[in-house]
């Protein structure tokens, strides 16, 4: 993407516009957090239930306290996770602040938060003001695209924006670990291991 097309970009997710855009695990349709006519309308999208939330993918680990809080139970943890799995495949699971709408989490009280390995990822995320709201780019039942090839037309026609980034490098979906709970918890198996995970930070209940 040149700069015009970056500044189009920005201007348009500012204004509201759903997004399709390759990340390393699979493609995803995001918008910024702060606009829950947006929001709304990623739901409608993929024709999914408001029961299952979205996450947050930040351009940076310094967005996080923006977002989530951070008790000194869960500091180490987060750091060590961060150290070792980010940018990359890994969610993590935190109480969410007030500036994470509703909507967005199934007016639940945490959110789930990455930070993806790829560039032009990181660029749209830092585009919507370090914090993208997203999922994945399907329509809710169909398998997660892994490539620009993999993506319904469906959908497709639902967005405003669409990004070609070819294949995803990782093609396979993060690994949810929820770190509210007394005991880690692997919340979804995806491209990192509890293996991994467990190495890091010891015990978790899958």
């Amino acid at each position: 993407m040149n700069l015009e097309d970056n500044l189009q970009i920005k201007r348009k997710l500012l204004e509201g516009a759903l997004l399709i855009y390759p990340t390393d695990t699979v493609y995803g349709l995001g918008a910024v957090i702060d606009n829950e006519e947006s929001l709304k309308k990623i739901y409608e999208a993929k024709s999914r239930a408001f029961s299952s939330p979205l996450i947050a993918l930040v351009s940076s680990v310094d967005k996080i306290e923006k977002i989530a809080h951070i008790d000194e139970k869960n500091k180490k943890m987060v750091k060590e996770l961060a150290k070792n799995f980010w940018p990359g495949a890994l969610t993590i699971i935190l109480k969410k602040k007030d500036i994470v709408p509703g909507i967005m989490v199934s007016n639940g009280d945490t959110v789930g938060i990455r930070i993806p390995d790829l560039k032009i990822s990181l660029d749209i995320i830092e585009m919507a003001g370090g914090i993208l709201a997203t999922t994945s780019a399907n329509i809710s039942g169909e398998p997660s695209p892994r490539s620009y090839a993999e993506l319904t037309d469906e959908i497709k026609s639902r967005v405003d924006i669409v990004i070609d980034g070819g294949e995803c490098k990782i093609g396979e979906v993060s690994t949810i670990i929820d770190l509210t709970k007394s005991i880690p918890k692997i919340l979804r198996k995806g491209a990192i291991s509890t293996e991994e995970i467990k190495k890091i930070i010891g015990e978790v209940e899958v």
